[in-house]
Order: structure tokens, then C-alpha cells, then sequence
């Protein structure tokens, strides 16, 4: 099994630009999904993107998987230069593409990603009103004013995770929000957004790697802080990061993000090895034993190992970075494997506290589920996109299937759907954005082959739409 899209969460991951949430202060906060895919666009936006009038600028960025966000005029997003090696954050003018400024990141290491599709730039950035919060594993957290000088940072990282960190930063009131789950030292944390000062932080030792982004939900008249990680869907007091609530029933890596809708969250979450047609499990840590341990030191050591589906892992089992496996390391994976689910989950919480129960889980479905975009749900819609570009639309009420259908062009979705002025825009690896009817009925729009890969979640603003590749930002608007 290949690793090859735990980096992104979302980047990932995982993305979308949103202005709705807290506010700063005037404009609206934004950060990664804070619309839950839903863009409000007060213009019609573009039919078919292979029109020549709909672009209205198209302007060279270096690569990097954030989803950009548009704020105060700006457009901003995180890049890395591969040749120079160097991270920075990007202020661009929204209205022409015209870069204001860009702010290298002094970091001593890069973080460790995947070579052939990761990047150490994964992250999408976060907007309050007054400041920009930039986040990445390789330095730590940067809040930069509107015209990018820095007013505080906290650093942490590199972390222990050789596919690096994606989870993105949020916002609610006068807090900012971080959430890390790797091999270890797990945690979610709060700092004062203006000043920097952390408020708390709570570990999560149980927490082993995933990526996926917070959100933020109203429960009971009450706000909840949503962090989704291997095997599990946690709910935080945001005031103090006392753990409210969880339910199991996850993937052993999580990177969609949770979709709250009024009094339902939305879950996706899949890796390989979780499917109940094709699990990967492990033996017993004494027949592992009686397996590789030819020396009898009642550990193991990559030389001893014969099992690829060990050797693919070892890095993240060995916790203590030792260069051996101990029984505690090896029955913790083991069990993490024995519990995963693959599956998109409907809860609706009936309690404040503890583990809820199997019957706050509306419904449950095992088809079609995306490793790495985020769902979708609007017009009463559940909307997910898997790799191989199969789109499933279910009824969001009951989990009952409406269709599953194939978009024009297969490989990768790390990219999120996203909807607006009747329209789902799906963006694939591989470059190609398909725009679909937001009905009912099956109906494909149109489709433009970029070919520029694509990692990044589209951002609707004011009906403009922007398309950012490993290459270029693109912008496109309707024509009168």
C-alpha cells in the first residue's frame, strides 16, 4: 500500500475558501472549509471554463497544495520553491493577480513528504479581519497584518511523520485553533488570535497520524470544537479544551474534514487496508515472533521483518525511533488495524459528555469514500468524490442512494467539491475541472483539461472563480 496522500490532508488536502464563522474586525473570519463547500456568490458563475472570455487573469505562483483564501481585497496562499527550497507566505491583488508581497519562512529543515506528490506547503491559510495566520511543519505558526510583517509566531515542528503535517488552522472569536495528530505527541491547542499567547492545549495520546482539519459547530445553543483522527470524531470545549464527546468508527487515517449541518455531523473517512472486502491485518505479537526473531531479543528489526505490509509501516510503529520493535509498539498498530472502518458517517449527538452511542449514528455507508477531499452537502445532497473521479450523491436525511456516477477524468481527488449558483466544481489531479449541475438528476456541465496538476480546493468569491495548479493561479468570470 502506498502512502502517497496522507501529506495533504487537506491538502488538505483537503480545501476550500470560506467567509463565514467569527468575526475579526469587520470582514468575516475565513480558513479551510469554514463554509463547508458551500460558497455564496451573489454573480452567476461560468458555465464552461473553456471559453477564452471567462479568464480573466492567469498569473504564475510556485507549487504549493493550500487552498488559497480571498480577503480584504488580497488573495493568500503558501508556497514552496523546490530549487531554492524555500517556504513563504503570498499576498496577491485579487483584482489583477499582481503579487503585494511575499514573506520567505527562515526554516532550518524542511519536513519530511512524499517526493513524488507531497509538499511541505500543504496547509491553507486563516483570515480574521485584521491578521493572516500561516501555518507550516517545517517552522510553526506565523501571524502576519495585512501588509505581512510579522506580529507573532509560535514555533513548533518538524514533527514525527515522514509524510509531514496538513491539518490548517481556525478561528472563532478571539481564538485560533491547531490541531496535530502524528506518530506522537498528538495534540489540539488554542492561542489568543491578536497576541499569540497559547490558552491551552490538550494532548491526545491516543491520536495517532491523520490530517484533518477542524470545525466548528453549534450544539445546544453552544459552540464545539470538531477534531476528527484515527478511529475517532472528538468534540472540544473550545474555552478550555476539556474533550466533551466522541464516537468511533473511523479510518485509521483521517483527512476529510467533519461537515456539521444544523444538528448533524458528516463524516468521511477511509484508508487503505480498511475495507471489509480487503482488510490488512496483523498476526499476534508472539507469532510475529516465532516468525522474524532469530536472535530471541523479543524485538524486531527491519532486517528481521518479511512482510511488506510491516516494512511499509515501520516508521510510524517504531515510536521511540529506537531502529526495533517492542510488543507495546507492535500491539498498538495492530489494534489501530483491527478497529479502522472505512465509512461515511451521519451522527447526531444525543449527549454533551462521554462516548455516544451506535444509535446517535443516523445512518452509515461503506461505497465510494474519499481518502483525502471533503464532502459536500447541499440541496439536501451528500456529495463525495473518491480517486478514479467516481462522484456518489446520497440522500444527506437517510443515506439512501441516489447515483454513482464517473466524472471525465480519473486519478487522484485530493481537491474538495465545491458548490455555488447551482453548480458542484470537481477538480482532479491530473488537472482536469469538471462542473456538474447541483440537482438531483446526473448532468455534467462542462470539463477543462488544465494539465497542470491540481491539489488545491477551487475558491469561489463574488462570482469569481479561482483555480490554483502547481503552476498558476487562474481566475475566471462570467461575461456579461
Amino acid at each position: 500500500m502506498s502512502m502517497t496522500r496522507t501529506f495533504t490532508a487537506v491538502t488538505a488536502v483537503l480545501f476550500t475558501f470560506s467567509m463565514g464563522g467569527a468575526r475579526g474586525s469587520e470582514l468575516p473570519a475565513c480558513y479551510f472549509r469554514s463554509d463547508h463547500g458551500i460558497a455564496e456568490s451573489s454573480k452567476p458563475l461560468p458555465d464552461d471554463l473553456n471559453v477564452a472570455e471567462t479568464l480573466r487573469w492567469r498569473v504564475p505562483v510556485s507549487s504549493g497544495h493550500s487552498t488559497p483564501i480571498v480577503a480584504a481585497g488580497k488573495i493568500i496562499l503558501t508556497t514552496f520553491d523546490a530549487a531554492d527550497q524555500k517556504l513563504a507566505t503570498v499576498a496577491l491583488n485579487a483584482q489583477n493577480g499582481e503579487q503585494l508581497w511575499r514573506r520567505v519562512v527562515p526554516v532550518e529543515k524542511i519536513e519530511a513528504y512524499h517526493r513524488q506528490t507531497g509538499n511541505p506547503a500543504p496547509c491553507t491559510p486563516a483570515f480574521d479581519g485584521e491578521h493572516l495566520y500561516a501555518f507550516f511543519g517545517s517552522y510553526g505558526l506565523i501571524c502576519y497584518d495585512l501588509e505581512g510583517k510579522i506580529a507573532w509566531e509560535h514555533r513548533m515542528g518538524p514533527f514525527q511523520d515522514e509524510y509531514g503535517a496538513g491539518s490548517s488552522p481556525v478561528l472563532s472569536g478571539d481564538r485560533l485553533f491547531l490541531s496535530q495528530d502524528h506518530d506522537v505527541d498528538s495534540f489540539v491547542m488554542a492561542f489568543d488570535r491578536r497576541t499569540g499567547k497559547q490558552l491551552w492545549r490538550t494532548a491526545r495520546p491516543n491520536a495517532v497520524r491523520s490530517y484533518s482539519t477542524p470545525a466548528l459547530w453549534q450544539h445546544n445553543g453552544k459552540e464545539e470544537l470538531l477534531v476528527a483522527g484515527a478511529l475517532e470524531l472528538a468534540s472540544y470545549d473550545p474555552t478550555n479544551g476539556e474533550k466533551l464527546w466522541s464516537v468511533h468508527g473511523l479510518a485509521r487515517i483521517v483527512i476529510p474534514t467533519p461537515v456539521p449541518v444544523n444538528d448533524t455531523i458528516y463524516m468521511a473517512s477511509w484508508a487503505p487496508g480498511g475495507d471489509t472486502s480487503s482488510r490488512i491485518a496483523f498476526d499476534s505479537w508472539d507469532a510475529a515472533l516465532r516468525r522474524w526473531d532469530k536472535n530471541q531479543d523479543r524485538k524486531l528489526t527491519r532486517k528481521e521483518i518479511e512482510d511488506a505490509n510491516v516494512l511499509d509501516r515501520f516508521y510510524r510503529m517504531d515510536l521511540d525511533q529506537s531502529g526495533d520493535l517492542s510488543e507495546a509498539e507492535w500491539n498498538r498498530h495492530a489494534e489501530i488495524f483491527q478497529r479502522a472502518q472505512n465509512a461515511v458517517l451521519a451522527i447526531k449527538p444525543s449527549a454533551n459528555r462521554g462516548e455516544l452511542s451506535a444509535g446517535d449514528v443516523k445512518w452509515r455507508y461503506q461505497r465510494g469514500v474519499p481518502y483525502v477531499s471533503t464532502p459536500l452537502v447541499a440541496n439536501g445532497i451528500f456529495w463525495m468524490v473518491k480517486d478514479g473521479g467516481l462522484v456518489t450523491k446520497l440522500d444527506a436525511n437517510t443515506g439512501r442512494v441516489l447515483q454513482e456516477e464517473r466524472l471525465p477524468a480519473v486519478g487522484g481527488y485530493y481537491a474538495s467539491p465545491v458548490a455555488a449558483d447551482g453548480k458542484v466544481f470537481f477538480a482532479g489531479e491530473q488537472g482536469t475541472v469538471t462542473i456538474v449541475a447541483n440537482q438531483p438528476e446526473w448532468k455534467i456541465i462542462s470539463s477543462r483539461a488544465f494539465r497542470e496538476k491540481i491539489y488545491a480546493t477551487p475558491v469561489i468569491e463574488n462570482g469569481r472563480l479561482f483555480i490554483r495548479t502547481e503552476k498558476a493561479l487562474y481566475c475566471f468570470e462570467r461575461k456579461s
